[in-house]
């Protein structure tokens, strides 16, 4: 009888994405001959705890080890090579080409290839950027050598370039080290996903003496001591940090005649195959689908990179599994605050063609009454008509991730903003309210939806010969200013000066946060006023937006 020969899989590249495959792969075919060629010294870590190992918050460096060649086949019986490069693809003969620590090169057959060497941080070629103060961060060698920086040369000043993710983490990292931090955005705001209002409420949040935002600048070159910028300023600086983004790394997959995709990453399919069916790519080098438009997309982010390991994996050991493409669902805090965001923007959605709109509310964390409670905000993008669930973004200190993670959890099946009004979510005091902030930004999304009140949009929305109403307490106005040319009649005043409102006249009701206005505007339409709008998201939203002198 003949003999079977066992399926042999080579994966390029550790960490997330090709570790998850591998052990994927041994799951799927015992019987499977499997390797990973790891260039750098670790096969599997946890580099999305860099930054908080940096701050302190992890004290054992040993914990970042996520696998060691060691266990690696201890438990599953799979070959991983560090230090071990790969230096080119012959997809004729199935081969790779692989440089080891001593120099000496060899080739390795497979029957199948999976690509996962992520990205390599960007590096602009900017003055100075070779400094020893200056640093990328990417694996563990860059965490010892920011880390050795810290703890010998003591830096006083950190400036971050990129308001990104990990630009935020680590900003975030050297403060809980003592330092002075800056981070500098080229983009008119941090964190480029957000919208911009979303963006600036962080700002506001997080902006300390000694933590702050520089947005709309381009660092031009680096001196010992200073950063300098396009528009002739400066800052104090004895640690940088480039944070500027990624970029694909997918040369071994060019030379190889693989195709590579609009967003520069390897184009694949559901199954996570390239162009060849043989060779598969995962993770920040994959380009797949976006899941709402189908758009082919680059998400760099570790848990997709998990999932289309664990994909590729199976469907090179046999199986058949296909990856639905990913929403961008993501989570940073930022000193006390936490933003989280899932599915389009506001310009992705109109970019993407959909007719949308948004509301925004602010809530608390948990019951209001129960001690610790702290203010939340969701912005929902929904279609128009439909009221589909497009995208989500919220911001508070409590609860974000629990928010953030059903509404991502919508978007993938399909629900709609009337869905969110009745969704059934645990509630007891100390985690949440009868009705919950999601509840709440159902109730409100709708409402717009339907038409049951007019409303007007702060983002787009700007005063033209409307009657403004501004209904809140007086003190209010005193703490945080108020738009020009409103009216003030409180609320529980309204209903008794109706006659000192024009009947000719379109009237904008507002409050602080909506939801006096939406009141007031229902008194009003109630009252037979036929030309009613209420402002949505209220007075903060609108300075949030810009409407107005403060």
């Amino acid at each position: 009888m003949a003999m079977t020969t066992s399926r042999r899989i080579l994966i390029v590249g550790g960490v997330a994405g090709g570790a998850s495959a591998a052990a994927r792969a041994r799951r799927v075919d015992e019987s499977a001959e499997i390797h990973v060629f790891e260039r750098g010294p670790y096969i599997s870590f946890a580099n999305c705890g860099l930054p908080y190992f940096l701050a302190g918050e992890i004290d054992d460096r040993a914990k970042l080890i996520v696998m060691t060649p060691e266990r690696f086949w201890s438990r599953s019986r799979i070959h991983a090579h560090v230090g071990h490069e790969v230096l080119s693809i012959d997809r004729t003969a199935r081969t790779i080409r692989v440089k080891g620590p001593d120099g000496t090169e060899r080739d390795e057959r497979y029957d199948r290839l999976i690509l996962s060497q992520g990205a390599k941080p960007i590096v602009p070629p900017i003055p100075g950027v070779d400094l020893p103060h200056v640093f990328t961060l990417r694996d563990i060698p860059d965490m010892d050598r920011i880390a050795r920086f810290l703890d010998e040369r003591k830096p006083r000043r950190a400036v971050v370039i990129g308001g990104g993710f990990i630009g935020l983490e680590m900003a975030e990292a050297f403060h809980r080290r003592g330092l002075h931090v800056t981070v500098v955005e080229r983009t008119p705001h941090i964190l480029p996903l957000l919208d911009p209002d979303m963006a600036e409420l962080l700002q506001q949040r997080t902006r300390l003496a000694d933590f702050d935002f520089q947005v709309g600048a381009a660092a031009t070159a680096f001196t010992p001591e200073r950063v300098h910028f396009a528009d002739g300023t400066q800052l104090a600086a004895d640690l940088v940090l480039l944070s500027v983004g990624v970029k694909a790394e997918v040369e071994l997959a060019r030379a190889a005649g693989l195709e590579i995709g609009a967003t520069g990453g390897v184009k694949t399919n559901g199954r996570m195959e390239s162009s060849d069916p043989h060779i598969y790519a995962v993770g920040d080098a994959a380009e797949t689908t976006h899941t709402l438009t189908g758009a082919r997309a680059r998400i760099a982010l570790a848990g997709p990179a998990n999932r289309q390991g664990r994909i590729a994996g199976t469907n090179a050991a046999g199986g058949k599994l296909t990856y639905p493409g990913a929403l961008g669902t993501s989570i940073v805090r930022v000193l006390t605050t936490t933003v989280g965001f899932t599915g389009l923007n506001s310009a992705q959605a109109a970019a993407a063609g959909f007719s949308a709109f948004t509301s925004m509310t602010r809530d608390f964390s948990h019951a209001h009454y129960y001690p610790g409670a702290t203010p939340i905000v969701i912005k929902v993008i929904a279609e128009e008509g439909t009221g589909r669930l497009l995208g989500a973004q919220v911001i508070g200190e409590q609860g974000i991730d629990k928010r953030t993670d059903i509404l991502a959890t919508a978007i993938a099946g399909k629900m709609s903003i009337f869905d969110l009004e009745t969704l059934d979510l645990a509630y007891s005091p100390p985690f949440g309210s009868a009705n919950d902030p999601i509840n709440t930004a159902g109730f409100v999304a709708s409402h717009i939806a339907r038409g049951d009140i007019a409303t007007v949009a702060p983002e787009t929305w700007r005063p033209n010969g409307e009657y403004l109403l501004d209904v809140r307490d007086p003190d209010e106005l005193e703490d945080f200013g108020q738009l020009p040319g409103a009216v003030n009649i409180p609320l529980v005043q309204l209903r008794d000066r109706l006659g000192e409102l024009p009947r000719n006249r379109r009237i904008v009701t507002f409050c602080q946060k909506g939801q006096r206005g939406y009141l007031a505007a229902c008194a009003l339409q109630g009252s037979g006023f036929d030309d009613v709008a209420n402002l949505r998201g209220g007075f903060l939203q609108a300075k949030l937006n810009g409407l107005g002198r403060f």
